[in-house]
């Protein structure tokens, strides 16, 4: 067996790793491919853009080929826990682990390891062997005096143990504690449950390891309440029952501290029956919902007070007309890739504490400590999760994982039904969008690129979306807004040319949402300083998955960062997302009409046409803006969208208007 690098080691073995979600491959640049893969033909064989990162596409290629030793993931390990204190950590604290390992019947051979892999994609602190007095000081020892070792931090969060002396045989024990000077360990900020100590056993000493598949794990607490969020409808009709759903959560909006206090409504508008004081005990984890009544039309802010302190809700638009807004989060992840907390606290949250209507999870096809691609289990735990949350009428679930090609582009994929396949972006054969799109054939899937003006990687807009598949994409989410140069939270690292409206211009026909890409275990919170998120606004009657299948491909959606923001635009009788017909012959003129309902006070409001901004309204803060103006001269291949900016930075997208030749609408448009 072919002896690997340590260089490579990092590579194969740490391709996952990520400071920020998906963030680029490693920095070593003798980090570089070693072996045959698909793709080591030569640079002139390798398709794709400029920005396509074959480096590391070949490293996760690599890993896969790589053949393992009986002993490599060997053994067992469990967290060994002080008679004097409960068995859970609290985030954002400093505490002390400790860790044994035990060897398994194959033993670890001299030169073989054991690596200590700290969830690597927050704020634990770095394990490390050489400062007793800082963060993350760590000490190893063998049960035995005659089993020598030596402790390396190698990475990232990552510990290697090597053997040095007499091989490890079966029943020996390596203690690790973790935090074991007076500073501690740093504990992630972020709240989950079963957070992984991955335990790494490479037994022969080539370099590769495999982890224990049962790694032991620690449920990691939220801190004390730090503020209460309170959420209700963006529109309901007049007569109906709607929900408001009050959560509090801890300075990193992480859902159930313990508090037990009355929340009380503050000057509650005529029109809406509700209680006066909602009580909260230790059993309801900080999170409730109740019901209130609507009787007139009318746009209402809720209040309460807590204590001294009050907290105001969204806006809430009760007509008769207009459609009804849901608000979706399409796009997140949990600790079984890159993120943060188990599956079923993720869509906990986004029911109860974000109170979205639609919420997808969608777990990286081959990024992580154990790729979906290569676990079965793992994606039959998503499915099962999904549609055991699936509440028609309520709460709309959306089975989902993301393709992440680092060569094309990342891009999500959305099923609407209870089944579907992970279908892998580091496979050759579905290695492009067209492939990937031929693989879900058949099927009621969508497709959604994201982040896909620059970030952790641009989307390789060369491969027109097929709009079977592809009606719309993610504008912005917490990695920033793909829009526009000019866009407010614009991306980091943009490629020049590959915006949103620089695709629009190509004559791309996308309507826009947007997502979180959330890896903290918070699907739909919104981050105000600095405005950071995502969702999409979904313009659908019925909380179904077909209702908001249908909404999604005929574009009747919109994208905010995270802010609820309720917009309505329409270019006479034609709405967001629609494509007009021009005359036969000159040109079409029409009234544009733009409302815009803030979630805090307005700045201004925009309008694109053709790729430029042409018309640029300073609302002077007001909360409730409507205009109308003349849009004259349009051809066929124009478009229009409106941009709101609220004070505080939130901001909204509507999903473009699309100005075509008349025999250029069809019913499948």
């Amino acid at each position: 067996m072919r002896r690997t690098s340590p260089a490579r080691t990092r590579v194969l073995a740490l391709a996952a790793l990520a400071a920020w979600g998906c963030s680029a491959g490693p920095d070593d640049p003798d980090a570089g491919p070693t072996a045959d893969t698909s793709r080591r033909s030569g640079e002139e064989s390798r398709e794709g853009p400029p920005h396509a990162q074959w480096e590391l596409v070949e490293a996760l290629r690599e890993s896969l080929a790589l053949e393992h030793d009986a002993a490599d993931g060997g053994g067992r390990a469990w967290l060994v826990w002080e008679e004097d204190r409960e068995p859970f950590a609290v985030s954002g604290r400093p505490d002390r682990f400790t860790i044994v390992y035990e060897a398994g019947p194959l033993g670890i051979a001299s030169g073989g390891a054991i690596h200590f892999q700290v969830s690597p994609f927050w704020n634990w602190s770095t394990p490390q062997v050489t400062s007793p007095d800082a963060r993350g000081y760590t000490t190893v020892e063998a049960s035995d005096p005659e089993i020598e070792l030596r402790a390396t931090t190698l990475d990232q969060q990552l510990l290697g143990i090597e053997i040095t002396g007499r091989p490890l045989v079966e029943g020996d024990r390596i203690e690790i504690v973790y935090g074991a000077g007076l500073a501690g360990a740093m504990v992630d900020r972020y709240a989950e449950r079963r957070s992984p100590f991955w335990i790494g056993v490479d037994g022969d000493g080539d370099g590769s390891r495999r982890f224990l598949p049962d790694s032991p794990t620690v449920d990691v607490r939220p801190g004390d309440a730090a503020s209460l969020l309170l959420t209700i409808p963006t529109v309901a009709r007049p007569g109906e029952t709607i929900r408001v759903t009050l959560a509090f959560v801890d300075a990193w909006r992480n859902m159930g501290p313990a508090i037990e206090t009355e929340v009380r409504f503050v000057d509650v508008p005529e029109g809406i029956a509700l209680p006066e004081t909602v009580r909260f005990t230790a059993e309801h984890g900080g999170r409730r919902s109740i019901e209130a009544t609507v009787a007139q039309p009318g746009t209402y802010r809720l209040r309460v007070a807590v204590g001294e302190k009050e907290v105001e809700s969204n806006p809430l638009v009760v007509s008769r007309d207009g459609p009804r807004v849901l608000w979706g989060d399409l796009h997140g992840h949990s600790n079984l890739s890159d993120g943060t907390g188990v599956p079923e606290d993720y869509f906990v949250y986004g029911r109860d504490v974000s109170a979205l209507d639609v919420l997808a999870l969608t777990d990286h096809d081959h990024w992580g400590m154990l790729p979906l691609d290569r676990h079965p289990d793992l994606w039959r735990e998503i499915v099962e999760t999904t549609a055991r949350f699936h509440e028609p009428g309520r709460f709309v679930t959306l089975l989902g994982y993301e393709w992440t090609s680092w060569i094309h582009g990342h891009r999500h994929v959305l099923y609407f039904e209870d089944r579907g396949e992970v279908i892998s972006s580091i496979e050759p054969r579905t290695e492009s969008p067209v492939q990937l799109w031929q693989a879900l054939e058949g099927s009621r899937a969508l497709t959604f690129a994201h982040h896909s003006a620059g970030g952790p990687i641009a989307t390789n807009w060369d491969i027109p979306p097929d709009p079977r598949f592809e009606p719309v994409t993610e504008i912005v989410s917490i990695h920033g807004s793909s829009e526009a140069l000019d866009t407010p939270g614009r991306i980091y690292d943009p490629v020049p040319g590959n915006f949103v409206r620089d695709v629009l211009d190509r004559g791309y026909v996308l309507g826009f949402v947007g997502s979180g890409d959330s890896h903290d275990g918070h699907p739909g919170a919104y981050q105000i300083e600095p405005p950071m998120g995502g969702l999409a606004a979904i313009l659908a009657e019925e909380r179904t998955r077909e209702a908001v299948r249908e909404a999604l491909r005929s574009r009747r959606v919109y994208a905010t960062n995270g802010a609820r923001i309720l917009l309505r635009t329409a270019l006479g009788a034609h709405g967001m997302g629609s494509l007009v017909p021009a005359p036969a012959a000159g040109t079409l003129s029409e009234s544009l009409f733009v409302r815009a309902v803030g979630a805090a006070p307005i700045e201004r409001v925009e309008l694109i046409r053709s790729g430029e901004l042409v018309d640029g309204v300073l609302t002077e803060g007001r909360l409730d803006v409507t205009l109308q103006r003349d849009v004259e001269d349009l051809t066929p291949g124009e478009y229009l969208y409106v941009r709101v900016v609220q004070e505080d930075g939130g901001a909204a997208w509507s999903s473009p208007i699309f100005i075509v030749p008349a025999e250029g609408v069809s019913d499948d448009s």
